[in-house]
This record gives structure tokens, sequence and C-alpha cells, in this order.
């Protein structure tokens, strides 16, 4: 396929173009600078401009688009700008890509929009699927929920496939490799300690995982993805001891269903991904991190737990 992937120098985005170059994809990446991307055709291109955005799938005449763009991390710029941003990128993309006949289109969308780890918030049901009521808390989440709405807007009034997918807190491979996260620490630090986790505690992907998610999605039969949403996530907790455990020190709103969880089984439910699209992640924080890091981490884990039990 021809791709166009938004927000292709991001987290996200490298690894979504990587894979789909990897997998055949003739790949064409959009961002306000380039990242050096093998094998992806990059072009600067102010998503802002809808004339501009028409004339570049005019001229590459895609066969997808895969929409990542947009402010990435909760609380980072005004409320209003993020919503603002998030929304009119999204709808001046995805209409560019109806209005141009694109045959699928996918964007990303977050866990966030149902309310996930909010004062007060409690889960209706765990492990958490896309049944899910939404119950948005910041404008980062309700920007979330007007993409997943505008999805299903084109879906209903285009011809194409149009689709979204909530990646759990996506950690690139660099950031495996003790880089900082967007919070500062790094990914030892917040097995070591859940709490750094905030809102994203225990649900985490890998950036890979995600790509190849994305190029399932691309294969799957249009009939199984138009109009769809589908969480996407490890298929582990990002813990060491049981979530079961857990929960009532640092995620109390899942309420006591999460007694249910076994050892450290996902708060999110990626079963739909795997039914309907064939997609299993294939990588952990135990396969990611290295022998050493993963000893340590254990063990500190841990003494803190037989200390507070004593």
């Amino acid at each position: 396929m021809h791709v166009v992937v938004t927000g292709a120098s991001g987290r996200l985005g490298r690894s979504v173009c990587a894979a789909l170059v990897a997998a055949g994809h003739v790949v064409v990446g959009l961002d306000r600078s380039p990242a050096g991307l093998d094998g992806v055709d990059e072009i600067q291109l102010e998503l802002t401009d809808e004339a501009a955005v028409a004339r570049l799938l005019a001229d590459t005449r895609p066969d997808a688009v895969i929409h990542l763009a947009g402010i990435a991390v909760p609380f980072s710029a005004p409320e209003r700008e993020i919503l603002l941003t998030n929304t009119s990128l999204a709808h001046t993309v995805l209409a560019a890509a109806a209005r141009g006949g694109v045959a699928r289109v996918l964007a990303a969308s977050s866990p966030t929009v149902i309310g996930y780890g909010s004062p007060g918030w409690r889960a209706a049901s765990v492990p958490i699927d896309e049944r899910h009521a939404l119950a948005p808390t910041n404008a980062y989440a309700l920007s979330k929920v007007v993409i997943e709405d505008t999805v299903r807007m084109f879906s209903r009034t285009s011809n194409g496939a149009f689709g979204f997918f909530r990646p759990c807190y996506v950690v690139s491979p660099e950031e495996w490799a003790g880089a900082p996260t967007q919070q500062g620490h790094t990914m030892a630090e917040r097995l070591t300690d859940p709490a750094l986790a905030a809102v994203s505690l225990f649900n985490y992907v890998d950036a890979r995982d995600a790509a190849e998610f994305v190029d399932a999605w691309l294969a799957a039969p249009a009939a199984a993805v138009d109009g769809e949403g589908f969480f996407v996530g490890a298929a582990d907790s990002l813990a060491v001891r049981p979530v079961a455990e857990l929960w009532r020190d640092f995620a109390p709103g899942l309420g006591e269903a999460a007694e249910l969880l076994t050892g450290t089984q996902p708060v999110f439910d990626i079963g739909k991904a795997e039914r309907r699209l064939g997609w299993a992640p294939t990588r952990s924080w135990r396969t990611e991190l290295d022998e050493a890091s993963v000893t340590s981490v254990t063990a500190s884990v841990i003494r803190s737990h037989e200390t507070r039990a004593s």
C-alpha cells in the first residue's frame, strides 16, 4: 500500500513508519520537521492548512492515511489549545482523506477517553474493554472523544473505511534503553514506583507493537475495522507485583473487580484486536529492559514490599 502517516517524527510515528516500510508499504511521512527516517519520503507540512493537506493527498493519492499528529501529552499546553489543535487537525486530515477517496483512514485516540485514573473515576468492569462508557476529564481526553466521533461520522458518510485505536502508554525503544520518558523518569523507575505512572498506571505498549497493530489494521477486511475502535496494549501490566495486590494503593478506581486479574494481566482488554485483526503484542517490559535492570527492579520491589509488610 501507499500510506501517508501524519506526525511521522513523533514517538509513535517513527515506529509506525519503520514498521510499514519493513512490511513493504510505500510511506510518506508528514510533520513539521523531518526525523531522518529510513525509507520514508518525509514532507514538511502544516496540517492546519486545509488547502495544503488536500493538495498533498491529491498529489500522492495514497491508499491509506494514518493520523497520529497532535499535542500528545495532557496538560502540556493550555487546555483550550490542546482541544482546538487536536480536533481541528483530525478533522482537516480526515475530511481531506474522505474528499480524496482514500480507502483506509486510521486515527489515534487514547485510553484517557474513559476517564481512567481520574479523581472519583470508577471502572464499570475489569479488564476494561471498548464497551466502557466515555468520561473525559481534561481537554486532551475530550479531544480524543471528538476525534473518535469524527471517525464515526466519516465512516457513516464516506466510502472509505475509517477507524481509530487507543494505544496505551507508548514506550519507545530508546526509553527501554534508559532514556527519560515524557514525565522525566525512566521505565525502570516507573516499575519500581507505580505512583510515578499517574493516570497511565499499569498500562503500556511498546511503540513497535503498536506499529504492527497499524499494519494488521491495514490488512484486515474493511468490514472488520470500519467505524471501529480498538484498545492496543501490552499483554501484561507495567507492574512487578500482581495488580490484584496493588490496585487499592495505586488505582482504587478499578474497584474489587481488579481482584480477579491474574498475575500482571493487563487492565485493558486487547482481545478485540486479537479476534478481528489477528494482532497480538510480542514485547513486554520483561523482554525489552536489559537483564540487569529487570533483576534490579524486581529485587527492589520485593524488598520494599517485605519492608511494608513487616
